[in-house]
């Protein structure tokens, strides 16, 4: 694994924290926080077989 794929697998899993402790702290709604997790792991699948 290249720096950049290691960089993005661990930087997906806390996006992915950081949507689901706002949701709970009800900051995002639902919608909001799943179209976030949905975006930022999509985004980190394709970077990660673009490298």
């Amino acid at each position: 694994m290249t720096d950049a794929q290691v960089g993005l697998a661990l930087a997906t899993p806390i996006i992915v924290g950081f949507a689901i402790a706002l949701r709970k702290m009800g900051v995002l709604q639902g919608y909001s926080s799943l179209a976030a997790v949905l975006f930022s792991v999509a985004i980190a699948a394709v970077l990660f077989f673009q490298q």
